[in-house]
């Protein structure tokens, strides 16, 4: 079985203290001390630095965190095997996403797959595009949701194109009444998250010649409705974000299109687990309903 210090060595990455990584795992901070003193004399070099915010890996604690965790990945896959044969339908997912797909797709999905499988857990995070490719990479998640490109070796399922809209205050109108020109864009000042001034977000903003001293930022979706509506500027979202965030603003196409595709995230070695396989196949499930003309159905590796 799976030595205890491997489990201390995770808790203590995600949570960053000993002493809340003593609390996930109900024992008591002298016994995780303990367990890393051993891990580390085994090992024969330290893992962990301590300072004033808490601790942080060593150089070579972060050279074997992705051995550690394909260890403990590893351990898990072999429970949850188990227990599929046995026909238990037990075991865990680690899914990440970011936050409009936290908003409008998850709970339905989650809704379902707790129905199918009440034995199966799930843990769920939130995190920019970026950061969830590096966690399914690392194998600290077992999948996410993300948006291409995907620069991470990670299998890439590609599931909908997201339009991209220009959100106005109401008082707001294009010339042709219909979409937003380059024109309707003269003097115009933007309001958008910092993390989605990038890949298709940026390819807009860049079209239209937006120089990036009219670009400022917000915390999330429903901040940039509301400075937006406030007259502060004009604000770009996709239309997933749309669905689940208010304001009293318009929203128009662009006279050009831009997408962003949405995509799912796979470890190769973490879709092996019977869990994360059926989370795999309730997602493609869920995005193939709720998106039947829209979906892409290509999946390739990146």
């Amino acid at each position: 079985m799976l030595p205890f210090a491997y489990r201390v060595f995770q808790a203590i990455v995600q949570e960053h203290t000993f002493y809340r990584a003593a609390q996930t795992l109900s024992v008591t901070p002298s016994a995780i001390s303990h367990s890393v003193n051993q891990l580390e004399k085994e090992l024969g070099f330290p893992l962990f630095i301590r300072n004033r915010a808490g601790v942080e890996l060593t150089p070579d604690g972060k050279t074997v965190l992705p051995l550690i965790q394909g260890v403990i990945n590893a351990e898990d896959r072999l429970e949850q095997a188990a227990a599929n044969i046995n026909g238990l339908n037990a075991g865990s997912v680690r899914l990440g996403a970011f936050s409009s797909v936290c908003i409008s797709w998850l709970p339905p999905i989650i809704r379902r797959f707790k129905q199918d499988y009440p034995d199966i857990q799930i843990n769920l995070e939130q995190a920019g595009f970026a950061d969830i490719a590096a966690a399914v990479k690392s194998g600290r998640l077992d999948l996410g949701l993300s948006a291409l490109p995907v620069s991470e070796k990670l299998t890439v399922l590609p599931l909908v194109k997201d339009e991209i809209y220009c959100i106005t205050p109401t008082d707001f109108i294009p010339a042709n009444r219909t979409t937003v020109t380059a024109a309707d864009l003269v003097d115009q000042n933007f309001i958008l998250q910092r993390g989605d001034y990038d890949k298709d977000t940026k390819a807009a903003l860049d079209h239209y010649q937006i120089r990036p001293n009219a670009i400022r930022f917000s915390i999330d979706d429903q901040s940039i409705l509301a400075m937006v509506d406030a007259g502060m500027g004009l604000g770009i979202l996709p239309e997933l974000a749309l669905q689940k965030v208010t304001g009293n603003v318009h929203v128009y196409p662009f006279d050009t299109q831009f997408y962003r595709t949405i995509c799912l995230v796979v470890n190769a070695e973490q879709a092996k687990a019977p869990s994360t396989a059926k989370m795999i196949r309730a997602i493609t499930e869920y995005v193939t309903t709720a998106y039947p003309d829209q979906v892409l159905r290509h999946p390739h590796v990146g």
